[in-house]
């Protein structure tokens, strides 16, 4: 049975992701986390048989940027999904609340009124311990569960 970083979920029952094609939209900023979370996701497409061929990436600056890089990537129709990572970590100011809020908002609603599933994997949390827990460490690899769902949205 080959599984998911972190998650604990058989691959092989997942739906067929045979010429299915993904695009990983990546933030630049906190690169140490998104790297990770990029790395998750990309191993996890690939166990599930995703050729290399059909992952493609994408970077912005930061977590807002998602938004509209995600919008253009899903209307181009070149992909089945787009997978959005980011990682947002609180800081002294209400930008925390104000980025994190928008970046959410904002993928909602293109997938709300998009044609292609966008999935949100940004990591927003209170310090960089939990972003590292949650990027490969304690708590596993989000990216490697936004794999999944991508591969399960795309078959929807």
């Amino acid at each position: 049975m080959s599984t998911a970083q972190g998650a604990n979920v058989d691959l092989k029952k997942l739906p067929s992701s045979k010429g299915k094609r993904f695009a990983l939209v990546v933030s630049e900023w906190n690169s140490e986390i998104t790297d990770n979370l990029k790395s998750g996701a990309r191993e996890t497409l690939l166990t599930a048989g995703v050729k290399t061929k059909d992952i493609e990436e994408f970077y912005v600056p930061g977590s807002f940027e998602l938004i509209h890089a995600c919008k253009v990537v899903s209307e181009s129709l070149e992909f089945d999904s787009v997978i959005a990572i980011g990682s947002i970590i609180r800081g002294e100011t209400s930008h925390f609340d104000y980025v994190c809020q928008g970046v959410s908002n904002g993928i909602a609603l293109l997938n709300a009124n998009g044609k292609i599933p966008v999935i949100l994997c940004v990591l927003t949390d209170d310090n960089m311990q939990q972003s590292i827990d949650r990027s490969g460490g304690k708590y596993g690899n989000k990216g490697a569960e936004a794999s999944i769902a991508a591969i399960k949205m795309a078959s929807f």
